[in-house]
């Protein structure tokens, strides 16, 4: 078997493979044994029909076809792992010449990982925001915890904007009520402008067991995006009536005895928040310097792949919440859907480029990933999905994401070694100690069942890596 290896960029080869006939004996074997079980031919026994007959009942052309189907894929991934090309997603197979009895000649195009240089790795350096916690930041958080702990009162008087109300709300359209347009006994804050357009100026004003109809564009159901009128009955109409700040309260809403000691535990809390902060500040600022630093191509088509999944997948989440494009977008700031995919493949672009960017300085540095560090990682994502570690690492293995996740641990390792590192300081000239913050990539004595989870995902993924990392071609190769 021959093969060259054509750059067509530099994330794209074209591989040019030809095989000699006596390669393909396993294929016609293959393909002969299925037809055999599929023909029916009298004076033979299904299985036992000899190939020449086979050639004769449904054509030497379909015969090859079939033989070229089932070789390609595996020619293909054979000459990939031999000259370790590390190929992203499917190629474009082209069969070139296919002479019964002397020669199958097929090219495939496909993208690569681009060849990314190293920066340089020393004097490392970066500065992130002071921690700052003012007295209006502890007000804020002390704020919500009244929030937890304040009481609703009934008024006699008409709603206004910051009372909760119970209201019942009738939807009709051409005046039939619509059966998914009604509800009763409803809680609303008036004024927050949570539920409809023109549901706030209909309330204010009303008091109880008082009415009035407004129009507005409904949002789910089979009418979604048409004009409804909307009649809403107020029934009760109550004001927040919010704790004193005293001791009192801070025994009541803590463990503290005084308002004093729960307000210093509050500014303790939003400091070390604050630190974590400067943690992520300091990771996505030392991507960001290394990024500039070198130059990395995109593969397009991993980006196009990338965008069209993660659109699609938007598309059935917003299909199943009963909304259309337009509609999220003014939800979410009034975007158009030219910025949104704009900055979309802005995202998908850096996150791609960061992912090269770190494979490239894990290979330089020969980083590994152990059993301690999936351990680490796997009893992270698990808490953070609310599911047990076995369940996680089994989620991983049935959607075949084991490699996948392996290899972000790698790249998440590098980083953190990276950040070991690397000098930070704050705006104020202050050496900032990350040390509390290392602990997803350091090695932790998780419990055995973690363990468990951790030896199956490093099993499974040392068998992957044994394995080529194309993904075969399409059997629907052209001719």
């Amino acid at each position: 078997m021959k093969s060259t290896i054509e750059n067509l960029g530099p994330t794209r080869v074209r591989l040019a493979i030809e095989v000699p006939w006596g390669d393909l004996d396993h294929a016609f074997g293959e393909v002969y044994k299925e037809l055999g079980r599929q023909v029916k031919v009298p004076g033979f026994r299904p299985g036992k029909v000899p190939n020449r007959i086979i050639d004769q009942r449904v054509g030497r052309p379909v015969v090859l076809e079939q033989v070229v189907q089932h070789a390609v894929p595996e020619v293909y991934s054979e000459v990939v792992r031999e000259n370790q090309v590390r190929v992203l997603g499917q190629p474009e197979v082209e069969v070139t010449r296919l002479d019964d009895g002397d020669i199958l000649a097929f090219t495939a195009e496909v993208d690569v990982a681009p060849t990314v240089e190293v920066p340089p790795l020393d004097d490392l350096a970066v500065t992130v925001d002071d921690v700052e916690v003012s007295d209006s930041d502890i007000d804020e958080q002390i704020g919500v915890m009244r929030e937890r702990f304040a009481m609703l009162t009934g008024v006699e008087r008409a709603a206004q904007d910051g009372d909760f109300v119970s209201i019942d709300l009738a939807a009709s359209l051409d005046g039939e009520v619509l059966e998914d347009g009604t509800t009763s006994g409803m809680s609303y804050e008036v004024g927050s402008g949570q539920l409809m357009a023109g549901l706030d100026d209909a309330v204010r004003g009303l008091s109880v067991d008082e009415s009035a109809t407004f129009s507005t564009e409904l949002l789910n159901g089979e009418h979604a995006g048409e004009s409804a009128d909307v009649e809403v009955t107020v029934r009760s109409v109550k004001v927040k009536d919010l704790p004193e700040l005293d001791d009192d309260f801070a025994s009541t809403a803590s463990e503290f005895d005084t308002l004093e000691e729960l307000r210093a535990d509050v500014r303790s809390r939003l400091s070390r928040g604050k630190v974590l902060q400067q943690g992520a500040q300091a990771r996505d600022k030392l991507v960001e310097h290394l990024l500039a630093s070198t130059d990395v191509a995109l593969p397009e088509g991993m980006v196009e792949r990338e965008l069209a999944w993660r659109n699609e997948a938007m598309e059935r989440e917003l299909k199943q919440a009963g909304m259309d494009w337009d509609t999220y977008l003014e939800m979410t700031g009034g975007q158009n859907r030219e910025d949104y995919d704009a900055e979309m493949r802005s995202n998908i672009e850096n996150a791609v480029r960061t992912q090269f960017l770190l494979d490239a300085i894990a290979d330089a540095r020969e980083v590994t990933v152990d059993n301690d560090d999936l351990s680490a990682q796997i009893m992270a994502q698990a808490q953070r999905n609310r599911m047990s570690p076995e369940q996680y690492a089994q989620q991983l293995q049935q959607g075949n994401n084991i490699a996948d996740f392996v290899a972000d641990v790698r790249r998440t390792k590098a980083l953190a070694q990276l950040l070991e590192q690397t000098t930070i300081t704050d705006a104020s000239g202050a050496t900032v100690d990350l040390e509390a913050l290392r602990g997803t990539t350091t090695r932790a004595a998780a419990p055995a069942v973690e363990d468990d989870a951790a030896e199956t995902i490093e099993v499974e993924a040392a068998a992957e890596a044994d394995a080529p990392e194309a993904d075969a071609p399409e059997a629907d190769a052209k001719a």
